[in-house]
């Protein structure tokens, strides 16, 4: 996803570059995008990375076995291969970490939902369609959406709310979901699909509760993900549970109630972020295989850094104000600004895209418990101010640390 999202920011400033100048070396108007030629290298792409991994887990001296894995018991996994066959592995441990997957409404739901795709069926899509519906309001949704409104493509985004991003702070929200409306995209919100007709692959009508029609060339959903825990095995061991979501129920360890059997990433419901499975997955190794002094190590969950490739980005550190104030009532204090990045300055205004940063500070020490940012650079600005939350910076540190000028990061230790 992170090369589309490259490709839809390069579409902006080959936009925006006869502001600085450039007006005789690009043409006006909506730069030309090769969606099938830049598939074509994405796709070359991410077959290297799979190579790289592969070659790296071998030298390691992992044993790769390929085919679908399914618990018999404690220490037992069936693998059954492509041809059907099956064998079985003996082993100490376990670990589940089968992933997720986007879910499309049953057609009961929504009659004529299987005639959208998901954000898989994204990574498939031959040609840049000409229209486009998409369902949802999460990062997903909002990712989607301002990229391919971004690279010209007639965007429609449905939502149950009149915000998008609803679990972020509600400044991003506030601030974002105008931005997104004045960039072009069709906001339905407050919406409610009922039933799509058409056919799979062609031209597809939307219809919602509210009596709106829209037709579309693609119906994409990104009404969220569920957890991949339905056929690897689990009514084999039956002191594990699921919650209603499919979620394996694991202790802050990563653990199971059955010693040698441990489930991270997706399958578990924590933070579904590849970065956080990655760290879950390395403390765990650590308990079971490294020295004395890691036979605690664990994944603290709290004050993990995230970032939403929208347009602009957005990055979000710790609790949101809402949650802040739930938990600490009177003693929290906010610091924010909205403002223009100086890139956006030789833009005309209704062009400059709108950056915000808020830091939320609790008690008389002023102890920073979150951190939201959106606007040019806050996808790479968030990492560091990241660190800092994890670390328990307070008001005074960002103060006491002097601005690199002129910078949109420079807000978070000059707000006032």
């Amino acid at each position: 996803m992170s090369l589309m999202w490259h490709a839809a920011d390069l579409a902006e400033r080959l936009r925006a570059s006869p502001s600085y100048g450039f007006a005789k070396s690009v043409q006006p108007g909506q730069p030309e995008f090769d969606w099938a030629a830049f598939k074509v290298k994405r796709d070359a792409y991410i077959k290297q990375l799979n190579r790289i991994y592969e070659k790296a887990i071998t030298k390691d001296g992992v044993e790769y076995h390929v085919g679908y894995g399914r618990i018999k018991d404690a220490n037992t996994v069936e693998v059954t291969k492509h041809d059907g066959s099956t064998y079985t592995l003996q082993t100490d441990n376990i670990v589940l970490a089968a992933g997720g997957r986007p879910i499309i409404p049953t057609e009961e739901e929504v009659p004529g939902a299987s005639l959208g795709i998901t954000s898989d069926g994204f990574f498939n899509l031959e040609e840049q369609p000409e229209r486009i519906a998409i369902v949802g309001a999460g990062y997903i949704a909002v990712e989607l959406a301002g990229l391919f409104n971004t690279l010209g493509s007639e965007t429609h985004l449905f939502m149950r709310g009149d915000k998008v991003l609803r679990k972020f702070d509600q400044g991003i929200q506030d601030t974002l979901t105008p931005w997104m409306e004045h960039a072009g995209l069709k906001m339905h919100k407050n919406s409610n699909v009922t039933k799509v007709e058409g056919t799979k692959g062609g031209p597809v009508t939307i219809h919602t509760k509210e009596g709106e029609t829209v037709e579309v060339d693609v119906l994409l959903w990104a009404v969220g993900r569920r957890a991949n825990t339905e056929d690897v095995g689990l009514q084999n061991v039956p002191e594990i549970k699921t919650d209603e979501e499919g979620n394996i129920i694991v202790d802050e360890y990563q653990a199971t109630p059955v010693r040698s059997i441990f489930a991270l990433g997706d399958v578990a419901g924590r933070v579904q972020l590849t970065p956080a499975a990655i760290a879950a997955g390395r403390r765990l190794s650590n308990r079971l295989f490294g020295p004395e002094k890691f036979k605690n190590d664990k994944l603290s969950y709290d004050n993990i850094p995230n970032v939403v490739f929208s347009h602009p980005t957005a990055g979000t550190v710790g609790l949101t104000e809402k949650e802040a104030r739930e938990k600490y009532g009177d003693s929290v204090k906010i610091y924010q600004s909205s403002f223009k990045a100086i890139y956006f300055y030789m833009l005309e205004k209704d062009r400059r895209e709108p950056s915000f940063m808020k830091v939320i500070v609790v008690g008389p020490e002023e102890k920073v418990v979150g951190v939201h940012i959106l606007g040019m650079g806050c996808d790479e600005i968030m990492q560091g101010f990241g660190v800092a939350v994890k670390m328990g910076a307070t008001k005074q540190d960002l103060d006491d640390t002097v601005a690199i000028h002129p910078t949109s990061s420079e807000e978070l230790v000059t707000l006032r």
